[in-house]
């Protein structure tokens, strides 16, 4: 079907179906279309003080071996990857031992056991995104570039843009940055560890409504439970059957 005569009901719907591709990408007004939180999400982020313990840790919840991804230049980290299905993966983030200095926004090296830490939500137009923010009044970092290379020595490339705010609790940031991949970049979900699939994914927080709101403004719909204490959660089908992780 010819995209420039889809209807606005047609392109909500499409837009509900493949979620983190229409988010921010101009076709469709923020305030009439709330992407749910789960097709907002391009990738979780697992936090681990060491990327082989994480990598074991996860694969003895979900039966499935992260791909090691590689070393992110300047930042302190490393990674390795797990697709989620479709254009989502999950990524274990952990300190490089390689380089001498960490300077990744939470300090993962903390964590007693690996944990999702935050999370970043899809966009084909980062730019739109930024002046969507600022008019809600929001400050924003960004758009920044970012890359890392391959363990086959292909580089990849992309945009983040961050949304500087008042829920993150270390470690836990519920709000997401938001990241853009480059057009000649190979997305990381797929050619990385495939058997898992995302179901679910919920937060909580002191502050339930607050985020609720802000996500809101951002053109996230997500359900935020009151808590004592702030989490992500996520719900994964895998090898190993339904998996929760926080």
């Amino acid at each position: 079907m010819d995209a420039r005569i889809l209807t606005r009901r047609e392109l909500l719907r499409i837009c509900a179906a493949t979620g983190a591709v229409c988010l921010f990408g101009g076709a469709v007004s923020r305030s009439e279309n709330l992407v749910p939180a789960k097709n907002a999400v391009d990738h979780l982020l697992l936090g681990a003080a060491d990327l082989d313990r994480g990598i074991n840790w996860l694969e003895s919840l979900t039966g499935v071996k992260a791909t090691i991804g590689g070393s992110h230049p300047g930042r302190g980290t490393r990674n390795a990857l797990i697709s989620l299905g479709g254009r989502q993966y999950l990524e274990i983030i952990a300190p490089d031992p390689a380089q001498s200095s960490f300077n990744f926004d939470i300090d993962i090296r903390k964590l007693a056991e690996p944990r999702l830490i935050t999370w970043a939500a899809a966009t084909t137009d980062i730019n739109t995104v930024a002046k969507t923010a600022r008019e809600a009044g929001y400050q924003v970092f960004g758009p920044r570039d970012g890359s890392r290379t391959r363990p086959d020595g292909r580089m990849l490339r992309w945009k983040t843009l961050g949304v500087p705010n008042r829920f993150g609790a270390e470690p836990i940031a519920p709000i997401p940055f938001f990241i853009e991949w480059a057009k000649d970049s190979l997305h990381p979900s797929q050619d990385s560890a495939k058997g898992c699939e995302l179901l679910e994914f919920e937060f909580e927080h002191t502050d339930s409504a607050g985020v609720t709101d802000m996500l809101k403004k951002l053109g996230i719909e997500a359900k935020v439970k009151q808590a004592k204490e702030a989490r992500l959660r996520a719900t994964l089908k895998t090898p190993k059957g339904k998996v929760n992780l926080s």
